[in-house]
């Protein structure tokens, strides 16, 4: 019987000629990804008394989550960063002015390579999905073991396959597909499984729509998040790395626990309301709520195609008084294709902030933290209380485009009527 793609994978980075969902494994690591987490990483090898990685060339590093340093604490523990990377020797140290959110420089560097296993302190690791990576977050003892040992024991996880037809709408992007899967079937409905996602649509779809659908992959309790490597990928990647691949495909005959078929023909904008990724509504639904703040930006929605859509509808437009507007390029590359395509004095004549690429406010800890009370429309990945500052503020999900069109209107807007 044939294999997934995950099942190849793994396989693969355990020796085994095949794998079976259920089964133990222990499989080699391609690729290491830290970032705040080289702090927690670099004390525990100095109380151990570690004094290596296994392979320093496999070991990525970024500083992203609280760029730039906040106050003195942050400060210094990004010293402790820079120190671990410079002792260990790791390859690869992204810091700030030089890389942007993790999650979008390890594949802009060229290390997010078809056919491969990652792992990464972080959940969103599910973007390099896109890529035809098998990845996945993880916690601060498996990634020390990680950095170690450079193996990792997984259980091999069940795989589901949604086989996407049609064609994206005008302004439906990518984001509205992974919101309508968890309005449709919850947010846990994947839990440690491998979603595959494939059809014409996603042939048709561009590589940043398939990167947003990946990201969140673990948003739908997914243990990977994955696509098939075509001619788009292999077009981004050129140039950025020189280190050969073997891209995988799923057998004609491999196993699926479900398999789900969705046209995305008729698809509408969704926006995910407070305080539950589940709780999903075409925007025609929740148009008109107001709110004080709109983010763009997050390693779900900024990269160059999220800021090229919020842009085309805010030309020549201004930013609704009642409305504070945060734009946050997810790497210095976006950032600088950005500025040479007009997009950043576009956001500034609306009166957006454009502030420097990093994570911003979207886990909740800087430039646009929101206080109790206050209402966000956000192109990012998380609505539960507390994610981007108060407890008592309401996040509503929605694609960049969604959110552009609704800090125009001081409400909650449909981009397909700007």
């Amino acid at each position: 019987m044939g294999m997934t793609i995950a099942e190849k994978i793994l396989a693969r980075n355990a020796g085994l000629p095949q794998v079976r969902p259920g089964q133990i494994v222990t499989a080699t690591v391609d690729s290491l990804m830290l970032h705040d987490s080289a702090v927690q990483i670099y004390k525990l090898f100095k109380e151990i008394g570690i004094d290596r990685v296994w392979d320093p060339s496999k070991v990525v590093a970024v500083n992203d989550h609280k760029i730039p340093a906040r106050n003195v604490e942050d400060a210094e523990l990004d010293q402790v960063k820079r120190a671990f990377v410079k002792e260990f020797e790791i390859a690869h140290w992204y810091d700030v002015g030089r890389g942007g959110i993790c999650h979008q420089v390890f594949p802009e560097q060229g290390h997010a390579l078809p056919g491969t296993l990652v792992l990464g302190c972080d959940s969103h690791t599910t973007s390099y999905g896109a890529f035809n990576v098998a990845a996945t977050g993880t916690q601060i003892p498996e990634a020390y073991w990680v950095a170690a040992k450079g193996n990792l024991w997984f259980r091999v996880p069940e795989s589901i396959r949604f086989e996407l037809s049609g064609e994206l709408p005008r302004g439906v992007v990518g984001k509205d597909i992974v919101l309508k899967i968890a309005g449709e079937h919850g947010a846990d409905f994947a839990a440690y499984k491998s979603i595959e996602f494939t059809g014409r649509a996603v042939e048709k779809m561009s590589l940043s729509n398939r990167w947003a659908i990946a990201n969140m992959g673990v948003d739908l309790a997914a243990k990977f998040a994955i696509f098939e490597a075509d001619q788009k990928v292999f077009d981004f990647l050129k140039g950025r790395t020189r280190k050969p691949f073997t891209p995988v495909e799923s057998d004609p005959d491999a196993s699926y626990e479900r398999v789900y078929q969705m046209d995305v023909s008729a698809l509408v904008p969704q926006v995910a309301c407070p305080h539950d990724l589940a709780n999903i509504k075409p925007v025609t639904e929740v148009a008109g709520i107001p709110f004080q703040q709109a983010f763009i930006g997050s390693c779900t929605g900024g990269r160059l195609e999220d800021l090229a859509a919020a842009a085309e509808i805010m030309r020549g437009k201004k930013v609704h008084p009642g409305v504070r507007m945060i734009v946050i390029p997810a790497s210095v590359e976006v950032y600088k294709d950005a500025l040479r395509a007009g997009l950043v004095e576009i956001f500034a004549d609306a009166d957006a902030v454009v502030a420097p690429p990093g994570c911003g406010p979207c886990s909740g800890h800087h430039l646009g933290i929101l206080g109790a009370g206050e209402v966000c429309v956000s192109a990012s990945n998380r609505n539960v209380k507390g994610r981007m500052g108060s407890p008592d503020a309401e996040i509503y999900l929605a694609s960049p485009a969604t959110v552009a069109a609704s800090a125009i209107a001081g409400v909650i807007a449909d981009p397909r009527q700007v």
